[in-house]
């Protein structure tokens, strides 16, 4: 009897382990399901950094060795602004030469001119010489002879105008290539001498005073300070709203408590072929006091608002592609995974419900251990 007893107690407390199994395993869960919120903001997340659109690094054209330095790393010159300047004596000695060519030159031209303006002379004499000989041999007063002897010096004299008038333009040409020769040897003097080409700030000085320089060898690097901008990368699957103009905030890695509005400027027309990312522009409305190029920002740009929507976490939807996916809802009193559409995605990876869904029907805003079709659900409190 005791025994019996015994089998009977173990076999109702199997029984009632079972019942409760079977209640816990069956009994309605309680699912936490998206509510509807109000103005919420669009935004896409992107990293990168500050850059400056107007950028440079400057040398000099010509081979020499640097004898002055005028400006320093940080310092912010108007355009025009002697930067540096070149050991001139060597070039200085070439621009004495090519003015002593000049002179040469011009004394040839002078010479030449004065046997061009002889040789004309000579030609009007012999000219009208012959012609009066002419005139007195038709009449007889003088011999034929002597009218062709006439005639024949007035032939060599203008063969020696036409050689004058050769000469002359030698001479022209030989003074224009050396003046010629001098601009470009007073061009290389000017060479000498380096100029801010903008209106810029140095954020490099990389020679000292008796470097030997070659050409094109930079010597400061310049960047105009009111191009500064933030070059941000966004994944091309959130960068399609974003368009020029559109409002954003940056922040700085080194003052990481500060928001910095600014305004989308440029999207980049090519992306990134490895990291699909798009590149985006971002100029501040309120700039840093002092911007570092390079600095690492982090950008967001808002690319709209919704006045009202029911937003889902983004790990409560399963296949996700961007547009559509699947959703756990609470159809009479059980779970049904539903196909939804959604029309965007907040900044913190919650997307918002296609407002096609019925408002009234729940939509489950986390997956619970014990999710299956089927089970019996009502919305948590």
């Amino acid at each position: 009897m005791r025994r019996l007893g015994l089998l009977l107690g173990a076999g109702l407390l199997g029984l009632a382990a079972a019942g409760g199994a079977w209640a816990l395993r069956h009994r309605p869960i309680e699912v936490p399901v998206a509510r509807e919120e109000r103005d919420v903001p669009i935004r896409v997340f992107g990293l990168g950094t500050i850059e400056a659109q107007v950028a440079s690094r400057i040398g000099f054209e010509v081979a020499g060795t640097l004898a002055e330095v005028l400006v320093d790393h940080g310092d912010r010159v108007p355009v025009g602004t002697v930067l540096a300047r070149l050991a001139p004596a060597a070039q200085q000695a070439r621009v004495a030469k090519a003015e002593a060519g000049v002179q040469s030159a011009e004394a040839q031209q002078g010479r030449v001119a004065a046997a061009f303006d002889r040789a004309t002379a000579l030609a009007q004499q012999k000219r009208a010489t012959s012609q009066r000989r002419r005139e007195l041999a038709s009449r007889g007063t003088t011999s034929p002879e002597a009218a062709e002897l006439a005639e024949t010096d007035a032939v060599a004299a203008a063969a020696d105008l036409a050689l004058a008038r050769a000469d002359l333009a030698v001479a022209r040409a030989a003074l224009a290539d050396a003046q010629a020769v001098l601009l470009a040897e007073r061009t290389a003097l000017a060479k000498h001498t380096l100029t801010a080409p903008f209106d810029a700030q140095i954020i490099a000085r990389l020679r000292e005073p008796g470097t030997a320089l070659g050409p094109g060898e930079a010597v400061f690097g310049l960047v105009a300070p009111g191009s500064l901008w933030a070059l941000a990368y966004v994944d091309e699957g959130r960068a399609g709203a974003i368009r020029e103009g559109l409002a954003a905030e940056v922040r700085l890695r080194s003052l990481p408590g500060e928001v910095f509005p600014g305004r989308v400027v440029r999207i980049g027309l090519e992306s990134d072929r490895v990291t699909e990312e798009r590149r985006i522009y971002v100029r501040c409305l309120r700039c840093p006091p002092q911007p570092i190029l390079g600095e690492q920002v982090q950008v967001e740009v808002e690319t709209g608002r919704l006045p009202a929507a029911r937003l889902v976490p983004e790990a409560a939807v399963e296949g996700f592609d961007g547009s559509s996916g699947r959703v756990w809802v609470i159809e009479d009193g059980r779970l049904r995974q539903r196909e939804v559409r959604f029309m965007a995605r907040t900044l913190d990876a919650r997307l918002a419900l296609d407002p096609g869904l019925p408002a009234d029907l729940p939509v489950a805003a986390r997956v619970l251990t014990g999710f299956r079709e089927g089970r019996a659900a009502r919305p948590a409190s």
